[in-house]
């Protein structure tokens, strides 16, 4: 955290307490509070938003995970291969006929539903993927939020210190005007 002189961060605090803070938004509001009570803004908001995940939304996050894997790919293509071939060549060198001739509907009827179960899981997961997105991104906003009121604050402190130094250096050339 930026260590601001407590002067500053009051001057800052006084200046938004003049221009309304009752009108600002609850998030900037927050964000003041915590700068006046010296009190650090960041949280980790991956942890809280897995925390409140309920056993649904963690089982529809793995099946996305490995559905969308090539590890999924792989097995899957390995599967249709394997049914392709035991239908087509083994059932007939064994005399009996395929239990799913060529043009393999049987399959087709799988790989449907394979997919029609896939993707509203995937859906879930990418809104639930896009929920926890706004909430960092709102997290963020906050902290960056701290840190330009901090370096405000830094910046009055710099300009008090520059106003300081130029009072006296110029009691000092005045001084040295008067001497003979």
């Amino acid at each position: 955290m930026i260590d601001a002189p407590p002067d500053a961060v009051k001057l800052l605090a006084k200046r938004i307490l003049d221009t309304g803070y009752e009108d600002l938004p609850a998030r900037e509001r927050h964000v003041l509070e915590r700068v006046a009570r010296r009190l650090a803004v960041s949280r980790d908001v991956n942890a809280s938003f897995e925390e409140n995940r309920s056993f649904g939304e963690r089982l529809a996050d793995r099946i996305a995970s490995f559905g969308g894997s090539w590890t999924f790919i792989m097995l899957f293509g390995l599967a249709v291969l394997l049914w392709i071939i035991v239908n087509s060549v083994l059932l007939y060198r064994w005399g009996s006929g395929p239990f799913d001739p060529y043009p393999f509907i049987l399959l087709n009827l799988f790989l449907s539903m394979v997919a029609a179960l896939q993707a509203p899981v995937i859906m879930m997961s990418q809104n639930r993927q896009a929920a926890k997105d706004r909430l960092q991104a709102g997290h963020d906003y906050e902290v960056n939020l701290k840190a330009e009121i901090e370096i405000m604050a830094l910046h009055e402190k710099m300009d008090e210190l520059r106003q300081k130094d130029l009072k006296e250096l110029i009691r000092s050339i005045e001084a040295s005007q008067r001497l003979p």
